[in-house]
């Protein structure tokens, strides 16, 4: 299971895709740019979004 956890004030959450029922990894998407954004991604049907942010900073991702 995927654990995003803030460093700033350490509130942690689990995310998992509501549809497959798979808990979603983190992920890196490259934009057209060159530049990158922090994604959560489901394994299953490959839906992603945003990684979560807490205190304006992406929370990082540590898999248990």
């Amino acid at each position: 299971m995927a654990i995003y956890q803030c460093a700033t004030c350490h509130m942690a959450v689990n995310v998992q895709c509501e549809t497959c029922k798979k808990p979603l990894v983190d992920d890196v998407l490259t934009l057209d740019d060159g530049s990158s954004v922090r994604i959560a991604q489901c394994p299953t049907c490959e839906g992603k979004i945003k990684s979560p942010m807490c205190c304006g900073s992406d929370m990082a991702c540590q898999a248990v």
